[in-house]
C-alpha cells in the first residue's frame, strides 16, 4: 500500500495565549497543499517485527526521538492486533519549515494501517489518535480547509475556495525550531476575527491577517522577508510565513 501524505499552509497564525501545561493558544485557518507530499509505503512481513527506512531528505533522528511514523504503529498496537510490517518513507515535504510534514505522515500512516488491518475505525477514534501524536495531526486525518483553534487540535469547518489559485511554496533551507520561533512571540488575545477575514476579497488579506511567528524568526532569517517580497513582486495576491516557518507561501 502507498499513501502520498500532503503539506499543509497556515493562512494567518494567532498565538493568543500560553497554556497551564505548557502548551500555547493558537487561532489559524490550515488548508492542505496536495501537490507537495511525501510517499509512504507500506508492506505487511511475517511474524510481529517493524522495519523502517527513508529515502529522500534527511531526517533528524536520535534514541529518543523515534519517527512519528513508527509512534503511530506503537499507538495502534497497544489496543489492536497488528502484525509485522516494513514501512518505507520518500521524504520530499522540507523538515522544520512549517508545512507539517510529520503531522502529516502520521496522520496517513494511523489511515493506512487502519485500510490495511482492516480495523474499521470511525474517523472520529483515528482523530483521537492523531491528537495523541501532535497538535496538527489530526487535521491531517480530513485532510481538509478548516479553523483550528486551541492547540491547533481543535477544528470548525471554514468556507474557503483556492481552486482558482495555484500555491506556490518556497523554502529558504533555514529549519526553524518550535522553541526558536516561541521565543520571541508574546501571546496576545485576537482582535480580529480570522473566520470572517478571510471571507474578504484575498487582494485585502495583507492588510488584516498575520503571522506571529513572523516577528521572531523573520529578524534571526532575513531571507524569509526576501521570499515573501520577492512573491509579492512576481505578483502573489498573498503570500506569508506558514506555520513557525521558515516556508513562505504565495497564493497566486
Amino acid at each position: 500500500m502507498v499513501v502520498f501524505p500532503n503539506a499543509k499552509i497556515n493562512i494567518g497564525l494567532n498565538v493568543v495565549a500560553k497554556r497551564a501545561d505548557g502548551f500555547h493558544n493558537i487561532e489559524s485557518i490550515f488548508h492542505p497543499v496536495l501537490d507537495l507530499c511525501d510517499a509512504l509505503e507500506l508492506v505487511l512481513i511475517p511474524g510481529d517485527e517493524v522495519l523502517f527506512s527513508s529515502s529522500g531528505i534527511a531526517i533528524p533522528t536520535d534514541n529518543s526521538n523515534k519517527n512519528l511514523c513508527l509512534k503511530a504503529y506503537d499507538l495502534l498496537r497497544e489496543e489492536h492486533k497488528l502484525s509485522g510490517v516494513k514501512i518505507h518513507l520518500q521524504k520530499n515535504i522540507p523538515i522544520g519549515a512549517g508545512l507539517g510534514g510529520g503531522s502529516a505522515d502520521a496522520a496517513f500512516m494511523l489511515k493506512a494501517l487502519n485500510e490495511l488491518f482492516e480495523l474499521d475505525l470511525t474517523l472520529e477514534q483515528l482523530v483521537n489518535y492523531a491528537k495523541q501524536l501532535g497538535s496538527d495531526c489530526a487535521f491531517f486525518i480530513e485532510n481538509k480547509p478548516v479553523y483550528a483553534f486551541n492547540k491547533g487540535d481543535e477544528f470548525e469547518g471554514v468556507s474557503i475556495d483556492l481552486s482558482s489559485y495555484t500555491i506556490k511554496i518556497d523554502y529558504p533551507n533555514i529549519h526553524v525550531s518550535t522553541k526558536e520561533a516561541y521565543q520571541g512571540v508574546v501571546p496576545i488575545e485576537s482582535k480580529t476575527d480570522l473566520k470572517a477575514l478571510i471571507t474578504e476579497p484575498i487582494e485585502n488579506w495583507s492588510k488584516s491577517i498575520k503571522n506571529d511567528f513572523e516577528q521572531s524568526v523573520v529578524p534571526n532569517h532575513p531571507q524569509i522577508e526576501e521570499l515573501k517580497a520577492k512573491m509579492y513582486e512576481d505578483g502573489a495576491r498573498f503570500a506569508s510565513m506558514t506555520g513557525s516557518g521558515s516556508a513562505v507561501f504565495g497564493i497566486f
